[in-house]
């Protein structure tokens, strides 16, 4: 097969994104998404594999800042918009585009790439990790009751146009980030993504609601969510579907949680892409009425191993020698010495005798916190070399809270 992968010309988007909607089912986005995805997409960082006049591989890069332990935000190219069409499938067309990508990535200096994966088995052999996980959740809101700390009942709620609130949640994001890893500091037009409201998201549920929670006339906390009315043979049955929920303090995330909760007519709330450490969790009253599922989310890559790590900082003091092996970046491998505590870190180089040894995937799925080395190493993908080492490493390199990916990109 001869193919042409090259740079995007912006005069090819249109084409290029309807071979990628076509790879995913072929089913059209709203001009609405169409266009804001355009506005969006970063031309000269994506990539196509053309076959004479036909596009037939398509990824993206976003330029992305994401919060790490310690709170900087380190740049990391985030890999989007990937696809093969199925008439091209096994032929190399996703390696080189992955091969292109992290050498232009490491070219752009961006220490870190990362995505979700409609696949999670896919990305693997090219160094990612699965880096953090997402809980959806099916809340028996006639079993279940939501525990109010003090101060609950001060806030405020009030529904609001959800253009019109737009900003006053934007701001309650931008207060919001720092305090996990894993998230991004969205640039101008990311704010609109959570905004589209297709009705192919809706579920055939009511469009996009939102509701404002107050003190003292200050916006502390937002939900957005759908109404899903039903009748059953004994009366209302509906469901409260939730977008997006986020707040300033404990007081006015109860209030929101207890408000979606106790909505007249419905029965039950669905809640997609919540935190593993969701407060939530401990303020219901009966946990097994609230069926929990967990999946994958963020996958992270480390593009510079050495520049990755001394970028965040570390839960308790550590010093160690990792082996690390990366067939698909080279310049990744061999020996690391990280020194590191809650202040800062240095990751040099090293011809020190190795105290673990694991590929850069592994170090990918612990960067954040998320996962801990530790059960890496029991699940056999990380070595211990030097007795201890593992037990210092895994909790140093450990996040409270967890990370979470609150969006997809």
């Amino acid at each position: 097969m001869t193919t042409d992968l090259r740079v995007l010309d912006r005069s090819e988007w249109d084409h290029w994104y309807g071979r990628l909607e076509l790879a995913f089912g072929g089913v059209l986005e709203t001009q609405e998404e169409r266009a804001l995805y355009r506005e969006l997409a970063e031309v000269d960082r994506s990539l196509g594999v053309w076959d004479g006049d036909e596009c037939v591989g398509t990824a993206g890069a976003f330029s992305f800042r994401m919060s790490v332990p310690g709170g900087a935000f380190v740049p990391a190219a985030g890999v989007t918009m990937v696809s093969v069409a199925a008439t091209h499938r096994r032929r190399g067309v996703l390696t080189s585009m992955m091969r292109r990508q992290l050498d232009d990535v490491r070219e752009w200096g961006e220490p870190l790439a990362v995505l979700t994966a409609s696949e999670p088995e896919i990305y693997g052999r090219f160094g990612y990790g699965i880096a953090t996980h997402l809980l959806n959740l099916e809340i028996d809101t006639n079993r279940v009751r939501i525990a109010a700390p003090a101060g609950t009942d001060g806030v405020r709620l009030r529904f609001a146009p959800v253009t019109d609130a737009a900003e006053a949640c934007e701001r309650i994001y931008r207060r919001t980030i720092g305090v996990r890893p894993g998230m991004f500091a969205r640039t101008p037009g990311w704010e609109r993504l959570p905004l589209l409201d297709p009705p192919s998201e809706r579920e055939g549920a009511s469009p996009m609601q939102c509701v404002l929670a107050e003190r003292d006339g200050e916006v502390v906390g937002f939900v957005r969510f759908h109404n899903k009315p039903q009748w059953g043979a004994s009366g209302p049955d509906g469901s409260i579907i939730v977008r997006q929920l986020d707040a300033v303090d404990p007081a006015a995330y109860a209030a929101l949680w207890r408000f979606v909760c106790g909505i007249d007519l419905t029965s039950s709330v669905t809640v997609r892409n919540r935190p593993v450490d969701d407060p939530l969790l401990s303020m219901v009253s009966d946990i097994r009425r609230c069926v929990v599922r967990m999946k994958d989310s963020l996958h992270v890559r480390l593009v510079d191993v050495g520049t990755a790590l001394a970028a965040r900082t570390y839960q308790t003091p550590v010093d160690v020698v990792f082996e690390v092996a990366d067939t698909f970046c080279p310049w990744n491998e061999g020996r690391w010495r990280l020194t590191g505590d809650m202040k800062g870190a240095s990751c040099e180089r090293t011809q020190d005798a190795p105290d673990l040894a694991l590929s850069v995937a592994e170090l990918g799925a612990a960067y954040l916190g998320g996962v801990s080395l530790s059960s890496l190493a029991g699940a056999g993908r990380v070595r211990e070399l030097r007795e201890g080492a593992l037990a210092v490493a895994s909790l140093a390199f450990g996040s409270d809270p967890a990370p979470w990916l609150p969006h997809g990109f």
